[in-house]
């Protein structure tokens, strides 16, 4: 069945140059702009946000952070992941950092890492509204030492007490929760290739998903060492091409919030989607 989209926001007018620069929005007109996504009252939302694609924010992300927690209210809870992908030997960012580099200097490199720690490593590679999230009073993080998340609300904790170490974005980790409490995504002048639910759908696509080798750093007892460990493999390359689709046969409410083009729509319908997609595009 085609998805029902419910009519855009008004289109803002056209402004560019410093006239639209110097146009700031405030937690109100966030608000009432979140209020036009098809956020529901007391849901959970993992929320994917460019502040840049926004605009001037008054108070910045913790500005973004009240006016999405004053639509969804106080039962509804706000996730976001808090990725340190810099703690990962097979990640895109560490091999940039550590292209070229002579065996010794790896390792010297590789010493000097610091291990992952839940209550200090900064997401600021997630971007300022999830170290926000992370940083906010009350919040809870996941504890996996690379895909990890953070969550601020009434189901923070419940959402965040499982992330298992050997299981980045499956069946035991904060994805799986959310997909069981049909939370819903929001992706806030960003594209489907940030939409993090996706991963979910590459454990479940086919029985026996390809798996791979990874190593992060982590405390033991007190002491940092690397960790290996095998895991399904993540590619986020077709999430592009899957969002598009999806878009056809998935509920999407489309809106505006500040200037960025804003989507929102059932993590559990996209995961299902994703899941079918999928098995009939990608060749295992």
């Amino acid at each position: 069945m085609r998805g029902t989209v419910p009519a855009a926001a008004p289109r803002r007018p056209s402004i560019a140059g410093p006239d639209r620069a110097s146009l700031a929005f405030d937690r109100a007109s966030l608000a009432a702009d979140l209020g036009s996504t098809g956020l529901r009252q007391g849901a959970v939302v993992l929320a994917h946000t460019s502040l840049s694609g926004i605009g001037w924010i008054e108070g910045g992300a913790d500005t973004l952070l009240a006016a999405l927690r004053d639509v969804i209210g106080a039962r509804g809870t706000v996730v976001v992941p808090t990725f340190t992908s810099w703690n990962s030997d097979t990640s895109r960012v560490y091999q940039a950092r550590t292209r070229g580099m002579s065996e010794r200097d790896l390792q010297r490199y590789r010493d000097r890492l610091p291990a992952f720690d839940r209550d200090t490593s900064s997401s600021i590679e997630c971007g300022l509204f999830s170290e926000a999230v992370r940083r906010a009073p009350g919040a809870v993080r996941s504890g996996h030492p690379q895909t990890s998340f953070a969550a601020v609300g009434p189901d923070a904790a419940r959402l965040m007490r499982r992330h298992d170490l050997g299981d980045h974005l499956g069946e035991r980790s904060p994805l799986a929760e959310l997909y069981r409490l049909d939370a819903q995504v929001l992706l806030v002048g960003v594209g489907f290739d940030k939409c993090t639910a996706f991963h979910l759908a590459e454990y479940r696509y086919i029985p026996r998903p390809p798996r791979a080798r990874y190593g992060c750093k982590i405390n033991v007892a007190g002491v940092p060492v690397w960790w290996n460990y095998t895991d399904v493999v993540l590619d986020d390359r077709d999430f592009a091409a899957c969002g598009r689709a999806m878009e056809s046969q998935v509920p999407v409410a489309k809106s505006r919030v500040g200037w960025a083009e804003t989507r929102c729509f059932s993590l559990r319908q996209a995961v299902d989607f994703a899941k079918t997609w999928m098995r009939e595009n990608r060749r295992p």
